[in-house]
């Protein structure tokens, strides 16, 4: 019998919205703040999945130039209909206490790989947006809806809307179709036609540790609709031993086999012995990832199978055979091409202000310095996420700084207020050296930024290239660097990879959804012409 071994997507990849077309299946996935927007898995029997493409790739499609720490594209629905894909996306702009910004979008394309068609606005009532395909010809946009008068938090509910395609709109009538539970925090809406029910799928309980998938059915779109008798149907919040936590925000698959999937959001916390464990059960610096779920059918109801506590492993579809083991992640890039591979990711909208080359020197990644890694706007990082909490990253640049606003090297990544980096810069007096800077806050905090005195470390000038690494075990990670990529030298000891993730910043500032990154980066804000050139980036896991 076949496997699923969850999570199926490692590292952060939130939000998954999964989608059959023929014999492959797709899940789409939330990027927030990073470039290209929404990532595509793809998998021929649900044990097996490999990154297939980025849908929102042009500037047209998804401007996200001075968006906030975890704005950006949020909770991505990709379904197939009229022998197209169709992407709803929401781009939030603000998330500030006092108010939200969220402007919802449609693309389309024949294939999954693009050309994707330029966006059609749709609306601002909401975010975590999906759209529904009835058997009639009807499509309905639902969405979460923002009541702007709620004191305590504007979650009003399930909001629905026709949307017609002849005139590329919504409908001016809004319906709030379903209040949700007393679970509460409802959004990210899903529905599914079976068995002459409508069935609405939708998460509650916010994404942090009480995070849940509830369910209900109407035999009419527009409701009334009736709560799952066992509702939630999905949650890890009753055993917070449990491998994964968080789950919550899910979408439905009815397999070509005649099954049905459940994919789910999660995380696997590093356990945090200091904080009550029925508080804080820890931090995931993987971020939020995703996992597959059985279904079964009971009364004309979806259950999943084993209970709503989540499973490390499921049955695979029993015609599944012969799958190939999932294997830790292993990559050398030589950066050769005119493209950056697929698993690479930028910040906002770096990548349309020529922020690197991959053909001005052949076999290299050139960065072009430009803002501090605490900039919102624009800056020369160019970065991979965590998939495991054991893995080594090596990389080898060439950087000939002259001013100590220049530097060049490797970073460790989660988002504006919280990173730190290894990096060759220069120090009047004594020329190149090496140094790590870290800044440890909220979103923005640059005041806490801060070289690791006492660590730097002189470049020979006979030196041309120098080696970087970051070494990532578990709940710590440390530095070292190599002159001759053989004789390898610690520096800075060990940094706290919790530090990294959505649980550290949320104590400080609610509201942050991503993960911890790896990446190559250049500095330069003395005057914008220095530039740095990798020859080659490694990721391997242990």
């Amino acid at each position: 019998m076949a496997v699923i071994s969850n999570p199926v997507l490692k590292g952060f990849n939130p939000d998954p919205s999964i989608c059959r077309v023929g014999e492959t299946y797709y899940i789409a996935t939330s990027t927030f703040e990073w470039f290209p927007g929404v990532q595509v898995h793809k998998s021929s029997n649900l044990v097996n999945w490999e990154l297939a493409t980025q849908i929102l790739t042009e500037r047209k499609q998804l401007d996200m130039q001075g968006v906030p720490d975890s704005g950006g594209v949020w909770a991505p629905c990709l379904t197939y209909h009229d022998n197209l894909f169709w992407l709803v996306y929401s781009n939030v702009t603000c998330i500030r206490p006092n108010g939200w910004d969220v402007s919802n979008y449609l693309v389309t394309s024949p294939n999954i790989e693009g050309p994707w068609s330029g966006p059609i606005y749709l609306n601002s009532s909401g975010f975590d947006a999906s759209l529904f395909h009835d058997d009639d010809g009807k499509k309905y946009l639902l969405y979460m809806d923002v009541d702007e008068h709620m004191k305590r938090h504007r979650f009003g509910g399930i909001g629905l809307r026709e949307y017609l395609p002849g005139e590329q709109k919504l409908s001016d009538e809004e319906h709030v179709v379903y209040a949700g539970t007393p679970i509460k925090l409802t959004e990210a809406p899903h529905v599914y036609k079976e068995n002459g029910y409508y069935y609405l799928l939708v998460a509650e309980g916010g994404t942090e540790y009480t995070h849940a998938a509830s369910l209900a059915r109407s035999r009419n779109i527009l409701g009334p609709y009736e709560t799952h008798p066992d509702n939630p149907i999905l949650s890890s919040y009753s055993n917070p031993y449990n491998y994964l936590q968080k789950a919550g925000h899910a979408s439905f698959v009815k397999t070509h086999w005649g099954g049905w999937y459940l994919a789910h959001l999660t995380g696997r916390p590093i356990a945090d012995d200091t904080v009550s464990i029925y508080h804080h059960r820890g931090f995931c610096p993987l971020g939020r990832e995703s996992a597959l779920q059985k279904l079964e059918w009971r009364n004309d109801w979806p259950y999943v199978v084993n209970g709503p506590v989540p499973s490390t492993e499921v049955e695979a579809p029993p015609e599944v055979q012969d799958v190939r083991p999932v294997e830790p992640v292993r990559l050398r890039d030589n950066f050769e091409g005119d493209k950056l591979d697929v698993n690479w990711a930028t910040l906002r909208a770096s990548s349309f202000d020529g922020i690197y080359s991959l053909t001005e020197r052949p076999g290299f990644l050139r960065l072009y310095g430009k803002e501090s890694l605490a900039s919102l706007r624009t800056k020369a990082l160019v970065a991979r996420r965590w998939q495991s909490l054991n893995f080594e990253a090596v990389t080898a640049v060439e950087f000939a700084p002259f001013n100590d606003k220049h530097q060049a090297g490797i970073a460790c990544f989660y988002n504006s207020g919280n990173w730190s980096s290894l990096g060759i810069t220069y120090i009047k007096g004594k020329g190149r050296v090496l140094n790590i800077v870290v800044s440890d806050g909220g979103p923005g905090c640059t005041d806490i930024t801060m070289p690791i005195d006492g660590n730097e470390v002189v470049i020979d000038d006979s030196v041309k290239t120098v080696y970087l690494k970051v070494t990532v075990n578990g709940a710590e990670y440390r530095y070292g660097y190599s002159f001759d990529n053989q004789n390898w030298h610690a520096i800075g000891g060990a940094f706290d990879s919790r530090k990294l993730s959505d649980d550290y910043i949320v104590r400080k500032n609610p509201g942050f959804f991503t993960g911890a990154f790896v990446g190559l980066y250049c500095v330069d804000n003395f005057n914008r012409a220095l530039s740095a050139d990798f020859d080659f980036f490694d990721y391997n896991e242990q």
